[in-house]
């Protein structure tokens, strides 16, 4: 039996309560549409393992340029969000901490593709700056004597996926959101237009807009056409929590990173002396089970890094899914069906790109007019329908 919801209709309804559907939701919400949330379990997914690092710059790979623009772009928002946000959610700190990031090499190889990277910053005229192994060690004295060369990048800072979250949460509830408690079962499609989704009791959500933002399940949603959406892959990531005593404070001042047997590994330190070790890449579908080999890979490249780390305590360990789209970059606006707006693919920028995300989707709900800094991210480009 199918049956209307009570509040019967939203002008947005948000598909996925995560940190990017609920900064759209907020957004769309300070722009004076009715907003509601579906989710089971708002703030959860995997904000709730993410280490934060907030680096458009020393996370940048080769042919990701336009994915640059972007990250820079959120990344100077980032220090006015993070007051505005706490400030909506009436004083829940972000952990928004303006810290910088080392990037360094453990051996030859690595410093030669330091050196190529840093190349690479100064083509495109990024600010890092190199740093003998000396002057990476002057700056942070737990690292390993081996440290052949460095990478610091002052503007590549670090905020708490989890007080992210739960900002969100408590500002979208402030601001009027409606927070749906349930999962979508369907999306509701009539005359060729996306118009709500329906519950697994049957209840149906109404909407003018329906925003996917459900991560690596957003292509999964049952009534989805074929073809509106790319497949978004799950990619599994690993991370380790620590625990720095008060005694051996600061361990670590910056984010820290390195490439270790030709994998990455980043250390971020929080202010409150938890220390996130991250993270392993594994496309094995939506599995997050935490592995002895992940745990042990990832101590054991840590340890090459900062020796004195296996003296911490670990206190957590945990996995989550990054959304891979196809080229890496997310999808950003109005999809081939009518109604129908993608938030999603965001990859492992999804705490970096929250505050543009936001800004980016809620203009164009409330206007219906695609950013220009949106533009190079649109669904479309995956269905060759024209924007």
């Amino acid at each position: 039996m199918t049956r209307l919801a009570p509040d019967d209709r939203a002008e947005v309804l948000v598909v996925g309560g995560g940190i990017i559907g609920l900064v759209v939701a907020w957004r769309a919400a300070r722009r004076g549409l009715g907003v509601t949330v579906l989710d089971p379990a708002p703030g959860g997914g995997a904000a709730q393992v993410a280490a934060g690092m907030l680096a458009p710059v020393t996370e940048l790979q080769y042919g990701e340029e336009p994915l640059l623009r972007l990250g820079t772009a959120s990344n100077a928002r980032w220090a006015d969000f993070a007051a505005e946000l706490t400030e909506a959610s009436g004083g829940l700190d972000t952990g928004y901490r303006q810290c910088g990031t080392l990037a360094v090499a453990l051996d030859s190889d690595d410093r030669e593709e330091l050196r190529e990277l840093h190349a690479f910053h100064r083509r495109l005229g990024l600010d890092s700056q190199w740093l003998t192994g000396r002057e990476a060690r002057r700056l942070e004295p737990m690292l390993a004597p081996g440290v052949r060369g460095g990478l610091h990048v002052t503007d590549d800072h670090q905020v708490d996926g989890r007080r992210l979250a739960a900002a969100l949460v408590r500002a979208c509830e402030r601001a009027g959101v409606l927070l749906r408690r349930a999962e979508a079962a369907e999306l509701l499609v009539e005359g060729d237009r996306a118009t709500g989704v329906r519950l697994a009791d049957g209840t149906v959500l109404a909407a003018g807009r329906v925003v996917l933002a459900a991560g690596s399940r957003s292509h999964l949603l049952p009534g989805l056409p074929p073809g509106v959406l790319p497949a978004i892959r799950p990619v599994k990531g690993q991370v380790l929590r620590l625990r720095v005593p008060p005694a051996y404070r600061p361990f670590l001042s910056r984010n820290v990173r390195a490439v270790v047997r030709g994998g990455h590994i980043y250390l971020v330190p929080r202010a409150d002396g938890e220390l996130v070790i991250g993270a392993t890449t594994e496309e094995q579908g939506h599995d997050t089970t935490v592995t002895a080999g992940g745990v042990y890979e990832l101590l054991r490249d840590a340890h090459e890094l900062v020796p004195g780390l296996t003296e911490l305590p670990l206190v957590e360990t945990g996995a989550g899914l990054r959304p891979g789209s196809p080229d890496n970059a997310p999808l950003l606006g109005p999809t081939a069906l009518p109604g129908l707006v993608a938030a999603t693919g965001h990859y492992r920028n999804g705490v970096l790109l929250t505050p543009v995300t936001g800004d980016l989707l809620a203009e164009y709900l409330a206007t219906g007019d695609v950013p220009e800094l949106a533009r190079p991210f649109s669904p479309h480009r995956f269905t060759k329908v024209p924007a």
